[in-house]
């Protein structure tokens, strides 16, 4: 985008107003249209400072963030609970004695092993591991939403960053503004009003820049809390803020849909709702439990075989309820996993709205509003040299270019958030500042 500067005046006898007043208001337009080349290219690291990157932040995040680390014990967890549904019931050994006399002394000493029937072993099997998967899929979807998080807080560090390099800009501006000013009342050039307004200017750069460090210091601590750090430990961030990605389109989604997170987790929920219901069916059938001991009869002198086995009679419970409750949640799972289909769908695509508008707004600032409202700040600031405008026109003008630049900084944020929250949603990078 091309600046265009007027040239000073080096007529002899002319007072070199301009190479005093003009100089910030032109300094500030060169800021304000290169402010989305300092944000696009990554910032020069000043000698013995360090800056903090994405891959670093997602790194100690990974490593120290305890929503994941509790997600992912708890996958851990589950490895148990498959272990553990692969065990066959224990035997029992029983002793029994009738009669307490030696010579008539009956002993018997026995195992029992109940047998599992129905496919009930195999059911409890399939639940465990349902239920594993399901929480690793919890994991991955921790995952997700951590980087997410990691990712637009990132994002809004950048943009804090930006910020108040701007307002340290306007700050400096001002003052050189304000001194200017002063020196043309001084000199009967301008009414003392105008240094006046100089002077309020001055002052709420002075607060915007404030506010603007206040805004660093709060992302910073946002960021820093992914992984319990300090505001400290991020320092100053490095990265390309004004490169945003292209929009997925509505085919990408449809075909990436099923492989979301979210979408993952319901259908294994839905699958260990199953898993549920077929083990409740299984136990239907009754376990048989087979005896076999030894017997000794003192009167007998010789001992004896004993074999037996019991099964339940299933007359007061057959288990109908908790197959009734299991059938219905496996139900719910299914409605559950379609409910959670149609609202992923419908957010991504509400995302990727966002994301064309704030990319196609971002555009029309970068190639229209800003050329626009600098080629009126250059006329201000020529008729202000030439005492054709007023110090109120030119910080009018000024006001308008920076908040065009304002308002890029806004939609290039917008256009962040909303590809996070596709990258979130899908777990695929479809950002350039997402993490694969």
């Amino acid at each position: 985008m091309a600046l265009h500067r007027p040239r000073p005046d080096t007529r002899a006898g002319r007072t070199p107003i301009r190479a005093r007043t003009l100089a910030p208001f032109i300094l500030a337009a060169a800021w304000a249209l290169s402010a989305g080349a300092a944000a696009q290219g990554s910032p020069t690291p000043a000698e013995n400072q360090a800056w903090m990157t994405l891959a670093t932040a997602w790194e100690k995040a990974l490593a120290a963030n305890p929503g994941l680390r509790a997600a992912e014990s708890g996958a851990a967890a589950t490895e148990g609970a498959v272990l553990q549904s692969k065990a066959l019931p224990n035997p029992e050994i029983s002793y029994n004695q009738e009669d307490t006399r030696s010579e008539t002394r009956t002993s018997t000493l026995q195992i029992n092993q109940r047998i599992e029937l129905g496919g009930k072993r195999e059911a409890r099997v399939r639940m465990a591991e349902s239920e594993q998967a399901g929480a690793q899929a919890t994991a991955f979807e921790a995952r997700a939403n951590l980087r997410y998080q990691l990712v637009t807080g990132f994002n809004e560090l950048l943009a804090a960053q930006q910020r108040a390099e701007y307002a340290r800009q306007i700050h400096e501006l001002a003052a050189r503004a304000h001194d200017a000013a002063q020196k043309r009342v001084t000199a009967g050039k301008i009414p003392p009003l105008e240094a006046t307004r100089a002077q309020v200017a001055q002052a709420n750069a002075l607060l915007e820049l404030d506010q603007a460090r206040s805004a660093i210091l709060v992302a910073q601590q946002r960021l820093a809390a992914l992984w319990g750090g300090s505001p400290e430990e991020v320092g100053q961030v490095a990265g390309d803020f004004v490169r945003t990605a292209a929009p997925p389109t509505a085919e990408h989604i449809d075909a990436v849909l099923e492989q979301a997170p979210a979408m993952l987790s319901a259908r294994h929920a839905l699958a260990q709702s199953r898993a549920a219901s077929d083990l409740e069916r299984a136990r239907r059938v009754q376990d048989p439990t087979l005896s076999l001991g030894v017997k000794r009869g003192q009167d007998l002198g010789r001992n004896q075989l004993v074999f037996g086995i019991s099964i339940p009679l299933p007359l007061f419970d057959n288990n109908a309820g908790n197959q009734l409750q299991a059938l219905r949640k496996a139900e719910q799972a299914e409605w559950s996993l379609q409910e959670q289909r149609l609202q992923l769908r419908a957010q991504l695509l509400s995302a990727r709205q966002q994301l064309i508008s704030s990319n196609q707004q971002a555009s029309q600032l970068q190639t229209l509003v800003i050329p626009a409202a600098q080629s009126a700040y250059d006329t201000a600031a020529r008729g202000f040299a030439l005492g054709k405008f007023s110090f109120l026109d030119v910080l009018d003008a000024q006001r308008t270019l920076f908040e065009s630049q304002r308002q890029l900084l806004d939609q290039l944020m917008a256009s962040h958030k909303a590809s996070a929250e596709i990258d979130r949603i899908l777990g695929t990078a479809l950002s350039a500042l997402s993490i694969s």
